[in-house]
């Protein structure tokens, strides 16, 4: 983990955001209103691209507060909860698992760490800096 003064902040973030991710993904589909009437039929096909959405953003959020080096336990671990995911899909009867969610999450990690590479990696630092600096008044708002 980068030498974050907040540490504390930042894991319990990082768990509320985990358990928030998890619960959408087990909770009935809201574009539903029942078997034979869809309200949002155009978002029937955009899951897979939902799903990307998702994990590149829970990428870019971890590669926030972790070296460069530990990118790939971020690409590991959030391989690892995509598939816990579909797996519990898989128990439930309204949701369904399917192999392209987990392409679709893979997808999502790489481009999201290649983003983190490219120079986002490390944001959660030099947003420390900032609250520190505007606390202290020395900063430039």
């Amino acid at each position: 983990m980068l030498p974050l003064r907040h540490a504390r902040f930042w894991r319990i973030a990082d768990f509320a955001l985990l358990v928030l991710v998890f619960l959408s993904a087990l909770m009935p589909a809201v574009w539903f209103w029942d078997d034979k009437v869809k309200i949002l039929s155009w978002f029937d096909n955009s899951d897979k691209f939902l799903h990307a959405v998702t994990f590149f953003l829970l990428a870019v959020w971890f590669a926030g507060q972790y070296r460069r080096p530990s990118y790939w336990r971020i690409a590991a671990g959030l391989m690892l909860f995509g598939c816990i995911i579909e797996l519990c899909q898989l128990m439930v009867s309204y949701r369904m698992a399917d192999w392209a969610d987990i392409a679709a999450n893979t997808a999502g990690i790489i481009i999201g760490l290649t983003v983190a590479i490219a120079g986002v990696g490390g944001w959660s630092l030099r947003i420390e800096d900032w609250y520190s600096a505007r606390q202290t008044g020395t900063g430039i708002d």
